[in-house]
C-alpha cells in the first residue's frame, strides 16, 4: 500500500485569478475552507501517512494552513526557488521521499480514486508509473489517453473536442527511482517529457476509475466545486 504522497501546489493559477486573485489556487476556499484541505483529508483517510508539498508560487501562503492542518508537523516542504515545471517539482520533492513508491497528485484537483486499487494494480503491473484515468464525455479541456489490452499506455492524444474518452486524472503511482535515475533535466514537464516522450524501458500503465473528479483550475469549475462540496467529503472507500 502506498503510504507517501507528493502534492503539487506550486502552480501560478493564472486562469483562476479572476475568481481568487490573492491565493494559490489550491488554497481557494470551497465551502468556507481551502480546497486543498479536502484533498489532504481524503487521502489521509485512504492511508497516506506522509505528505510532501511541492511549493513555489506564494509558498509562504501555506504556512498557517499547514501548521493548523498538521499540528504534529508531520509533513515536509519542497520549495522551488525558480519555476521547474511539473517534472522538476516532482523530481525535487522525490529527494525527500523515504518510500520506493509514492503517490503524486495535484493540489487543485480532486479525483476520488480507490488508493488500495491503484496500489495493488501498480504493483501487479510492475510499472514505473501508473496513471489514474477518468472516463469523460463531450469535453475539450483535456487530451485523451489510449491503452493496450494489457493496460499499458498506448498513446496520448492532444486536446480537442471528444465525444468520449479517458483523460489523465493527474493522480499517479510513481516509482521514485524512475524519476531520480532518469536522464532528465532539472526543469521539465512531467506530462510532456516523462509520460508522453518515448523512452526505452519506461513502463507506463493506466488504471480506469470512474469516480468523482473536479479540477478547479478555471472559474467555472471553481464555482461548480462550491455546489458540490458534499462530493469532496465522502468516504474514501465509497466507489
Amino acid at each position: 500500500m502506498i503510504k507517501e504522497a507528493i502534492i503539487l501546489a506550486g502552480g501560478l493559477g493564472t486562469r483562476l485569478r479572476s475568481a481568487v486573485p490573492d491565493l494559490p489556487k489550491c488554497l481557494a476556499p470551497v465551502g468556507g475552507i481551502p480546497f486543498l484541505s479536502y484533498v489532504i483529508d481524503y487521502f489521509k483517510a485512504a492511508g497516506i501517512e506522509k505528505f510532501i508539498f511541492a511549493l513555489g508560487y506564494k509558498s509562504e501562503a501555506f504556512d498557517d494552513f499547514l501548521r493548523t492542518k498538521f499540528p504534529a508537523k508531520n509533513y515536509q516542504l519542497s520549495i522551488e526557488q525558480e519555476p521547474l515545471g511539473t517534472g522538476g517539482a516532482i523530481k525535487l520533492a522525490c529527494r525527500k521521499t523515504t518510500e520506493e513508491t509514492v503517490l503524486v497528485l495535484n493540489g487543485d484537483t480532486f479525483f476520488r480514486i480507490r488508493l488500495d486499487l491503484l496500489s495493488g494494480f501498480h504493483r501487479q503491473k510492475g510499472a514505473q508509473c501508473t496513471l489514474s484515468l477518468k472516463p469523460m464525455q463531450n469535453f475539450d479541456r483535456y487530451g485523451v489517453v489510449e491503452c493496450h489490452e494489457d493496460h499499458t499506455i498506448k498513446k496520448f492524444r492532444e486536446k480537442k473536442f471528444y465525444e468520449k474518452g479517458l483523460i489523465n486524472g493527474g493522480v499517479y503511482a510513481l516509482e521514485v527511482a524512475a524519476i531520480l535515475e532518469a536522464p532528465l533535466p532539472e526543469k521539465f514537464s512531467f506530462e510532456k517529457d516523462f509520460l508522453e516522450k518515448p523512452s526505452p524501458g519506461r513502463r507506463l500503465s493506466g488504471l480506469v476509475q470512474d469516480a468523482y473528479f473536479i479540477d478547479i483550475g478555471i472559474p467555472e469549475d471553481y464555482e461548480r466545486a462550491q455546489r458540490e462540496v458534499k462530493e469532496l467529503v465522502n468516504d474514501p472507500n465509497r466507489s
